[in-house]
């Protein structure tokens, strides 16, 4: 039985994380990023108390569009209040925090199933 991640072309793939970076779809982004199957963009967001509904607006802006988005909290899994938690619900967004590596892995895995996953990714040294 085949295991392998089955992508197509020109999605945003993680292929590593560390040393405050990101190698994605064979591209180099310094910092914290947003990323979705379609596109990788910079996030100001260095540190998970940094984390609030405005520094995730564009994922907000298209929460119809997203089935579920994780947080990348850094180097540890992160308890996200649940206040805040049901404030990004009421924005129709549907969240799951880890750790970045983890996040990683998971948005991997949900984008070779087909789901519309997003990823809000803190870097980690």
């Amino acid at each position: 039985m085949e295991v392998t991640l089955q992508l197509k072309d020109g999605q945003q793939v993680v292929e590593k994380y560390g040393n405050g970076r990101f190698l994605i779809s064979d591209h180099y982004h310094e910092g914290s990023v947003l990323i979705r199957s379609e596109e990788t963009v910079p996030w100001t967001v260095t540190k998970f108390k940094d984390l609030t509904v405005e520094s995730l607006q564009p994922f907000v802006d298209m929460a119809d569009q997203i089935e579920v988005l994780l947080i990348g909290c850094g180097s540890k899994s992160e308890f996200i209040p649940p206040k805040f938690r049901e404030e990004l619900r009421g924005k129709g967004l549907v969240i799951d925090a880890m750790d970045t590596g983890a996040a990683c892995r998971t948005y991997n895995v949900l984008l070779s199933e087909n789901r519309t996953v997003a990823a809000a990714l803190i870097a980690v040294e």
